[in-house]
């Protein structure tokens, strides 16, 4: 991070990662992310299935966290903590996101007695991230409001003392402002780190519309960003 805890991009490598640290939140906190454009082109290849192995491991840890074994709903956390951020981090202002983390997996263990097929747990808790999420906006008091997502002006205009700044958050911000089918999956793969499979997997989605909507969500963002960079030379 930089010294004054700004935003930086990493400018080694053309179209390669982009790091967005925002130093102080509009209530204080910090908050960092980081963007990787190296995956858009892995992407168009086949989504594939994870081991069966995986998944039968992944069943007994909820079986187990159902009957009270924290250390198992503990790293069902550490598996599903990234699904839950980046579904929040596309749908509500990033300085909240880590609270609602810890609401959502809260929520979660209350609700777990009541999972049907275990088998869908991620799918399950995409639901309860999404749901929550729309629980902030109704119950967010006027002045959290002026939080809203980021377009791409809001961005320009909070990072005004440095172009690499700028640069960041614009694209941040056009990245929450795509359609929701591009912008979750998108959050997930560039911001969070997970795979097509990962995504595919952990929140219930086809293989086939991970792929689709990723590849699909690349090219819009691509276009915009063009746009955005003939609209300021």
């Amino acid at each position: 991070m930089a010294a004054n805890g700004g935003i930086r991009v990493n400018t080694g490598t053309p179209a390669c990662v982009l790091q967005v640290y925002s130093a102080m939140a509009l209530n204080g906190s910090t908050v960092g992310y980081s963007i990787d454009f190296r995956t858009s082109s892995r992407e168009r290849q086949a989504v594939t299935v994870w081991p069966g192995t995986e998944a039968r491991e992944e069943d007994s840890l909820v079986h187990a966290a159902r009957e009270g074994d924290r250390a198992a709903f503990g790293r069902l956390y550490d598996r599903y903590a990234r699904m839950v951020h980046g579904i929040l981090l596309a749908r509500v202002p990033p300085p909240e996101v880590d609270d609602l983390v810890q609401e959502v997996f809260l929520s979660a263990l209350r609700q777990l007695h009541a999972l049907r097929e275990i088998s869908r747990f991620g799918a399950w808790l995409a639901t309860i991230t999404r749901n929550r999420a729309n629980d902030y906006f109704r119950r967010a008091i006027p002045d959290k409001r002026v939080t809203l997502p980021m377009d791409e002006n809001e961005a320009e205009n909070r990072s005004n003392d440095h172009a690499a700044e700028q640069e960041a958050a614009i694209i941040l911000g056009v990245v929450r402002a795509l359609p929701e089918p591009y912008r979750e999956p998108l959050i997930l793969r560039l911001v969070e780190g997970m795979t097509g499979p990962e995504i595919a997997a952990r929140t219930g989605l086809t293989h086939g519309s991970v792929r689709v909507n990723l590849y699909r969500g690349m090219q819009l963002l691509r276009e915009k960003l063009g746009e955005s960079a003939k609209d300021a030379s």
